[in-house]
């Protein structure tokens, strides 16, 4: 994907602050036959530990109540579609962290949960990411259109930024 040399530093870099700025993605168990699901992320910066809250109800939830949690996936896109990233790591249930939810409730948290932060089927789920793929494309739309135009006039491939593999344990 490109001709960029992006280190692991940078692609990591860019992904956490992306994900700051846009925490949607697709989240969902790492085996056969498991479709992901969009879930808002919310990265605790001193551990690394991304948090979802869902309802104890969900199958999403249930699985990963499983004793030792279970392999999963994030999927994401940044809003510009200048980050895209694939990471993969251990998904467990963190039950109701009444100092998570106080440090990450917002209105759309809110909208999903009738009673509040006391809302009985609130729950929260730990992902510990351990590895991943990240791409990058800091040229934007217009970049990415550019660079298919020369390609297809020049016979040549497009530049569509840089691709590195990341360790996020």
């Amino acid at each position: 994907m490109g001709d960029k040399t992006l280190t692991a530093a940078e692609a990591e870099q860019h992904f956490w602050d992306s994900l700051k700025k846009s925490n949607t993605g697709l989240l969902g168990l790492d085996q056969p036959g498991y479709h992901a699901q969009p879930m808002t992320a919310f990265r605790e910066e001193e551990t690394g530990t991304i948090w979802f809250f869902t309802r104890n109800d969900t199958d999403l939830a249930k699985d990963a109540a499983l004793p030792g949690g279970q392999s999963a996936m994030f999927h994401y896109g940044s809003k510009d579609q200048n980050v895209w990233a694939c990471i993969h790591g251990d998904l467990s249930v963190h039950g109701q962290d009444r100092q998570i939810i106080d440090r990450y409730w917002n209105p759309v948290l809110a909208a999903w949960y009738p009673d509040g932060k006391d809302d009985p089927r609130l729950t929260i789920l730990r992902f510990d990411a351990d590895d991943g793929r990240v791409w990058v494309n800091e040229g934007g739309f217009f970049k990415f259109a550019y660079e298919v135009a020369k390609a297809n006039i020049t016979r040549t491939t497009p530049d569509a930024g840089g691709v590195a593999d990341v360790n996020l344990q």
